[in-house]
C-alpha cells in the first residue's frame, strides 16, 4: 500500500501547478492533502472515477480543509475530533479492516503564538482521541502537523527555539504523541538523515538554498512497525510552500 500526504497550500492554486500530474503519477492508494482552501462545487476532480473523496470543508471561505482520496473503501468515515463536525475543516478519520487513518491539518499557533494555547488544548484532545481509536485497531496519522519534532527537523534550530512550531511546548506534546505508542515513520527508518524538509518560507530563495522545517508527518502505531516498508519526503515537488509525505507498508490486516 502507498499512502501519500500533502498540505497543498490551495488545491485550486496547486492544481494550475502540476497536482493532478504529480497525483496520477504518484499512484497512490490513499492519497491525502491539507489546506484544500475551498468550498463545496469549487472543484472538480475526478481521476478516472478511481477513487472515493472525503472533502471537509472549514465554515471560512479560502481557509484551511482536508480531503482524502481513496481507491478503498472506508467503512466508515468521520469529520472533526469528538463530534462528527469541526468548523475548520481539519481532520478526517477513515475505518479500514485493519487500520484508522487521521488526515490532520493542526492549527498554527500564529508568529506572535496568539493560539498556542488553543493549540495545545488541541494537542491533548487530539491525543486522547487517537488513543481511543488505537484501543480498536491499529492508527495511522498523517498530515501537516505544524511542528518541527527535534532540532534535526528543521535548518536553522537555534534562532529558532520559541518560535511557532518549535516551542518547547509544541515539541513536548509531539514527544508525548510519541511516547503514547507513535512510530515517526520517517525518522524510524533515517533517524540521522538530515536536511530533509518538507515545508520552505516563500521568501527569495529560500526553498532554493533548502532552508527548510520538517512539519509534514506520517505517524503509526507502534505495533505497525512490522508491516512498514519505507517512508520518504518528496522534496523535488513543486506547487505549493509544503511538498509531499510518502508512507509505503503492506496492508495492516496481515497482522492479525
Amino acid at each position: 500500500m502507498k499512502l501519500v500526504s500533502w498540505n497543498v497550500n490551495g488545491l485550486r492554486a496547486a492544481v494550475k501547478k502540476g497536482f493532478n500530474d504529480y497525483f496520477d503519477r504518484v499512484d497512490a492508494d490513499i492519497f491525502c492533502i491539507q489546506e484544500t482552501k475551498l468550498q463545496a462545487g469549487q472543484i472538480e476532480l475526478d481521476h478516472g472515477g478511481a477513487y472515493e473523496q472525503y472533502w471537509n470543508y472549514a465554515q471560512k471561505k479560502g481557509y484551511s480543509g482536508t480531503a482524502v482520496f481513496t481507491r478503498i473503501k472506508p467503512l466508515s468515515v468521520h469529520y472533526g475530533l469528538e463530534e462528527n463536525y469541526e468548523e475548520e475543516g481539519r481532520m478526517i478519520t477513515l475505518e479500514y479492516e485493519g487500520f484508522y487513518l487521521v488526515n490532520v491539518y493542526t492549527p498554527n499557533a500564529k508568529r506572535d503564538l496568539l493560539r498556542l494555547p488553543y493549540r495545545l488544548e488541541w494537542e491533548d484532545r487530539f491525543r486522547l482521541y487517537v488513543l481511543e481509536l488505537d484501543k480498536h485497531k491499529p492508527v495511522i496519522i498523517c498530515g501537516d502537523l505544524n511542528v518541527a519534532h527535534q532540532e534535526i527537523d528543521l535548518k536553522n534550530a537555534r534562532s529558532n527555539i520559541g518560535n511557532s512550531g518549535f516551542t518547547h511546548e509544541e515539541r513536548g506534546k509531539m514527544t508525548l504523541l510519541l511516547e503514547s505508542g507513535f512510530i515517526d515513520t520517517f525518522r524510524h527508518f533515517y533517524p540521522d538523515r538530515e536536511d530533509m524538509y518538507s515545508w520552505w518560507s516563500y521568501m527569495a530563495k529560500v526553498r532554493e538554498r533548502n532552508i527548510g522545517w520538517r512539519i509534514d508527518y506520517f505517524l503509526a502505531s507502534s505495533r505497525l512497525a512490522p508491516v512498514l516498508i519505507d517512508a520518504q519526503i518528496d522534496c523535488q515537488i513543486m506547487g505549493s510552500d509544503h511538498c509531499p509525505v510518502i508512507l509505503e507498508m503492506k496492508n495492516p490486516s496481515l497482522l492479525s
